[in-house]
């Protein structure tokens, strides 16, 4: 190593050191998911920043989706996959897929990853000691034809109806990261699969997280020029909504940041996993790698 790489590295740590000295001891919630699930280097990549997290004093959650993988295997078996607003079609037979992958192969896989890079990693679903209570979902739309709007049923899709956080407190306390496949349990002890950003989310409210970082496909929340929007108070993203600037696919993540800091989260970030670091780049820099939104009425 030479001397000039020696200082950059001087001051890359002189950089980070006020952040984990001010996010010592606290929790931060990360929705795990895209190309960083998907690619092999980005991958190790985030398990080695994960355990570098919980090494310095902080105490990461990972709450994960795989939504290709469940693709794929559906695709194998020879059943195709269907979707209603984004949300995948699940009868009974998907719902065991869902399971399969969410609950077995993914979660194993990056518990594996990060167990292999020094971490404590600890593998569960919703459905272990029914701490992620779900209701299901269901639609409704209006027809010209129908006195009375028409409910679509799509399965076994919930959305979160109660977490009991104990159980994944019990395991920070014990300095361990839990990993956790967004699978929930309904009163009639019916398995429902719940979209991940929703429940990391919630699960950032309960923990009363101090982040909630959602890792995505896109540099971020964009303007209409396509750049980046950042250090955005809750009110502005409210008016950027009203607006029409966030719209389509980033909406649903963008309410879910944004109800995550009105109800307690000091604040949420959504960034680009295909960076890779990413997430230390985010949590670490004056700049980050994303779009930051902050409780507090006054931009940063």
């Amino acid at each position: 190593m030479d001397l000039a790489t020696a200082k950059e590295d001087v001051r890359i740590l002189g950089e980070a050191l006020p952040y984990i000295r001010r996010f010592s001891g606290k929790t931060i919630v990360v929705k795990y998911g895209g190309n960083a699930m998907t690619e092999k280097s980005l991958q190790n990549g985030f398990a080695r920043d994960v355990t570098l997290l919980k090494m310095v004093g902080m105490n990461p959650v990972v709450v994960h989706g795989g939504g290709p993988q469940i693709g794929a295997l559906l695709k194998k078996i020879g059943k195709q996959s269907e979707f209603f607003e984004g949300m995948r079609i699940t009868d009974s037979e998907t719902m065991d897929v869902v399971q399969m992958v969410l609950g077995g192969l993914v979660n194993k896989e990056i518990v594996t990853l990060i167990n292999q890079h020094g971490g404590k990693a600890v593998g569960l679903t919703g459905k272990d000691a029914d701490f992620i209570r779900a209701r299901k979902l269901t639609f409704s739309r209006n027809l010209p034809e129908m006195n009375a709007p028409e409910i679509i049923d799509i399965g076994h899709v919930g959305e979160v109806e109660m977490i009991q956080a104990g159980v994944v407190e019990m395991l920070v306390q014990g300095n361990f990261i839990p990993v956790i496949a967004p699978i929930g349990v309904g009163r009639d002890g019916e398995s429902y699969n719940i979209n991940a950003d929703l429940v990391a989310g919630k699960l950032a409210e309960c923990l009363q997280a101090e982040k909630l970082v959602l890792m995505t496909n896109t540099p971020g929340l964009l303007d209409k020029e396509g750049q980046v929007l950042t250090g955005l108070s809750a009110s502005r993203v409210a008016a950027l909504i009203a607006e029409g600037t966030i719209h389509g696919g980033m909406l649903p993540k963008i309410r879910c940041a944004l109800e995550a800091v009105q109800s307690g989260v000091t604040s949420a970030h959504i960034i680009d996993g295909r960076v890779e670091n990413a997430l230390l780049l985010e949590i670490f820099t004056r700049q980050g790698v994303g779009t930051l939104i902050q409780r507090r009425d006054t931009e940063a």
